[in-house]
């Protein structure tokens, strides 16, 4: 047990440290009880690892914004590229309808830019027209005909186009009607026009963005890589590259010997489809040249002495098999028949 002599002491010591020469150290007596501690005036809190740690947040977020703005385009173009949806099948005969006024500064610009841009460079097919396609505010009937087979509207808002009638009087109508015709029509205008605050058909197209592709055309558009045009490609349906062969695999690959297969035949051997039923890759352009005439060095035999010959040649082909082969895929039997079959 404790003794009862024994007592626990506590006691407080209260230290005003108001001036520099309170701090240092300190002792304390109490009995037999020694103790010592020092007292430190404490830092001013630091705040330099919080403001660097900030900034480090701000310039990754900077960086990212950047990288955004900079490749943006590209990441969706190559989305879509990738992912987008196709539109080979709808029986579309044109990508895109493209109508513009019949000035000679318009002209130039659809037919010596858009044109050789949109077609050469990335494959589009485009239908050019240069005439009021809201006559009296109604759609024509080659309006609706031509539209109808087209993917896309594209209407090249110039200076001289905003004259015409439909745009003076009544473009918001105006634009109702080509709503109901194509979905999310594409509109061109120029810098100078944005530039013009009394444009009231460029204020209203702005105001329906959701609705329409507004696409301005600057003077950094010339470039073949700028954001122009690949914000109209990302308007345009998506093109799909189809890889051309050469030749028929039906008639390479099966080393078919019928004359009305490989007569004339100038393709090389290469490889193509291996499926037994015939044609089921790509083919090249079906529009080629008819291969010369051959001549022959021997004199001309009688017509008779002709007759018979054919008939002997046409006796050694073996023509059992005929049945049971896919002629369904040919594509240029308009070129195998030579005038003597005929």
């Amino acid at each position: 047990g404790l003794n009862a002599s024994e007592r626990l002491l506590a006691s407080v010591l209260q230290v005003n440290l108001s001036r520099e020469g309170d701090f240092g150290v300190f002792a304390c007596w109490l009995g037999n009880a020694t103790a010592t501690f020092t007292l430190r005036r404490a830092e001013a809190a630091g705040h330099v690892s919080a403001v660097l740690a900030a900034l480090a947040v701000l310039g990754f977020l900077a960086l990212l914004a950047a990288l955004y703005v900079k490749c943006r385009l590209n990441a969706l173009l190559w989305y879509r590229e990738r992912y987008g949806e196709l539109e080979i099948n709808d029986g579309k005969l044109y990508d895109a309808y493209v109508s513009h006024a019949n000035t000679p500064d318009d002209k130039k610009f659809v037919h010596f830019i858009m044109k050789p841009q949109l077609e050469n460079r990335h494959g589009y097919k485009l239908f050019l027209d240069d005439k009021a396609i809201l006559p009296n505010s109604e759609p024509s009937a080659d309006l609706i005909m031509n539209v109808s087979r087209c993917r896309r509207l594209i209407v090249v808002l110039s200076v001289a186009y905003l004259e015409r009638e439909w745009c003076n009087g009544s473009f918001r109508e105006g634009l109702w009607r080509l709503l109901e015709l194509s979905k999310r029509p594409i509109f061109i205008v120029f810098e100078s026009q944005c530039r013009d605050a009394v444009q009231p058909a460029v204020s209203l197209l702005k105001q329906h963005r959701g609705a329409v592709v507004l696409l301005v055309w600057r003077a950094s558009s010339m470039t073949p890589s700028s954001d122009f045009w690949k914000e109209l490609c990302l308007a345009l349906p998506r093109k799909v590259a189809f890889r051309a062969t050469m030749g028929d695999p039906q008639t390479r690959l099966q080393e078919d010997k019928d004359p009305m297969l490989v007569l004339h035949s100038s393709d090389p051997e290469s490889r193509g489809d291996p499926h037994p039923d015939g044609d089921l890759g790509l083919r090249g352009s079906l529009f080629r040249g008819l291969p010369p005439p051959r001549v022959s060095s021997l004199p001309a035999a009688p017509a008779p002495e002709r007759a018979q010959l054919r008939d002997a040649q046409r006796q050694d082909v073996d023509v059992s098999d005929l049945g049971s082969r896919s002629y369904a895929a040919r594509t240029d039997f308009y070129c195998l028949v030579t005038e003597d079959d005929v």
